[in-house]
């Protein structure tokens, strides 16, 4: 080997290890800058691939095998999917039921979390207490407690029948007909306004009073004030209320257990997806099935979510 050979090789060489060290220095910067981070995100990390991610990506395979959870899941493909979308009557009834459910709670439960976070807006003394108060069904209105409690007060001769029996009106057995009962899962639900009723409650403490000044010296009326001033300045607080609400309200599931003992009746009247998710998979031992239900539920909330997003660009207004 010639000597510019030689000391053009001993020059690339110094620099690959130049090359090195600055990376590695690097990294040691990186690390030590960044290191203590990591660590307090740590257990976060291992909950997240441990508990979300991991259980995820095994539901998804799970959706496309025939497994009972004592035999080893056997590969269908998209079987179970073929079979919900087309030859399954109680998957359409669930979804039926689901959507009546999302469609009437979430519009009810904003609007009556509106008109009370509005009501305490006005300077109520004790705000502290009715804002506790009102919050407290937000915290309760999931648990199994509250779902038999509302069971014993829409039953035939619950609180409410004795309560209209003392004006002459004759109720009928609201849980058990399936003409009502999912009106009474629908009230349930109203009946949980805190959360979102805290959040508009905060957005209406950010509306500028000048702004209702002006306009009461301009003669606007307390209506055109509400309509001019508070809705646009609260669509961004509307907006998240109606994403987080929707996408609890497709995710429900004790109450209707409860109410209806676990079998979505009377007549299916009842029948939340993921209670239909919980049978297929608890009841009936298709967790393949399950599965393929769950990841459908995810693929709807999407769409709904994304629906949400696309169109906020048209109604929720922003400070610029």
């Amino acid at each position: 080997m010639s000597n510019a050979m030689r000391a053009t090789a001993d020059r690339a060489a110094t620099a690959e290890q130049y090359q090195g060290v600055v990376a590695d220095s690097r990294w040691r910067r990186l690390l030590a800058a960044n290191g203590p981070g990591y660590l307090f995100l740590l257990p976060w990390l291992i909950g997240f691939l441990g508990l979300t991610l991991g259980p995820a990506l095994v539901s998804l395979y799970l959706s496309f095998t025939d497994f009972d959870m004592i035999r080893s899941p056997e590969w269908v493909g998209a079987a179970n999917y073929v079979r919900i979308t087309t030859a399954d009557p109680k998957f359409a009834a669930a979804m039926k039921v689901t959507l009546t459910y999302v469609v009437l709670s979430v519009p009810f439960k904003l609007v009556f979390a509106l008109l009370v976070a509005m009501a305490l807006n006005k300077g109520v003394r004790g705000l502290t207490v009715y804002r506790a108060v009102f919050y407290l069904p937000s915290l309760l209105g999931g648990s199994v407690a509250i779902a038999v409690l509302w069971r014993q007060l829409f039953a035939g001769d619950g609180l409410v029948n004795a309560a209209l029996s003392q004006i002459g009106i004759q109720g009928p057995s609201w849980i058990s007909h399936p003409s009502y009962s999912i009106y009474t899962l629908v009230a349930l639900s109203v009946w949980q306004f805190g959360s979102p009723m805290i959040i508009f409650l905060a957005g209406l403490r950010q509306i500028p009073t000048d702004m209702y000044e002006a306009a009461s010296l301009d003669g606007a009326s307390k209506f055109r004030q509400f309509y001019k001033i508070t809705l646009p300045l609260l669509t961004p607080v509307i907006f998240f209320n109606a994403v987080v609400q929707t996408i609890d309200a497709f995710k429900a599931f004790t109450p209707a257990f409860i109410i209806s003992g676990g079998s979505g009746g009377p007549i299916n009247s009842t029948l939340f997806y993921t209670l239909y998710l919980y049978q297929e998979a608890f009841g009936n031992f298709r967790m393949g099935y399950a599965s393929a239900l769950a990841w459908i539920l995810v693929l709807i909330i999407a769409v709904f979510t994304a629906f949400s997003f696309l169109s906020s660009r048209y109604w929720v207004h922003y400070d610029d």
